[in-house]
C-alpha cells in the first residue's frame, strides 16, 4: 500500500497533460485570443513560434505527471478519490497559476479581468486534470 506505481502515475499524468492541453490550447486560442493579440502587439512581442509550442506541449504533459505524483504521495494521508485529486490540484495551481498569475498581472500589466478569468480557468483545469489522472491511478 506504501508503494507509488510508477507506470499508473505515467498513465494518470499523460491523461491529465491531455485535459491541461486542451484547456490551455482552447484558453490561448479561443477565449484570450483577442487579448493576446492586443497585448503582444502593445508590447511588440512576437507570437509563440512552432518551437515554444512544442516544449509547452511537452511541458505540460509533465506537469500532469507531476500532478497525479502528487496525487500518489499523499493519498495514503488523505485517502484515495475526487477529494484528494483536488488537493494535489491545489498544489499544483497554487505553485503556478496563482504565483506566476499576480507576477504577471503585477510586472506585464495584464488587465484584471483577464488575470481573474486565467486564473479561475485554470483552477477548473487543474482540478478536471487531477480527477481525471487520479480516477487512473491505482496502488501497486
Amino acid at each position: 500500500m506504501n508503494k507509488i506505481n510508477y507506470g499508473r502515475v505515467v498513465l494518470g499524468g499523460l491523461v491529465a497533460g491531455l485535459v491541461l492541453n486542451i484547456g490551455e490550447f482552447v484558453l490561448n486560442t479561443v477565449v484570450l485570443a483577442d487579448s493576446m493579440k492586443a497585448f503582444n502587439a502593445a508590447h511588440n512581442f512576437k507570437d509563440p513560434g512552432t518551437n515554444f509550442i512544442i516544449v509547452a506541449v511537452l511541458l505540460t504533459f509533465l506537469l500532469g505527471i507531476v500532478i497525479v505524483l502528487g496525487y500518489a504521495a499523499i493519498r495514503p494521508r488523505f485517502g484515495a478519490g475526487v477529494k484528494t485529486a483536488i488537493i494535489a490540484a491545489l498544489f499544483a495551481w497554487f505553485g503556478l497559476y496563482f504565483y506566476m498569475g499576480i507576477f504577471f498581472w503585477l510586472l506585464f500589466g495584464i488587465s484584471t479581468s483577464d488575470c481573474i478569468l486565467t486564473m479561475v480557468w485554470g483552477l477548473v483545469e487543474y482540478v478536471l486534470a487531477a480527477i481525471a489522472g487520479a480516477w487512473l491511478y491505482k496502488e501497486s
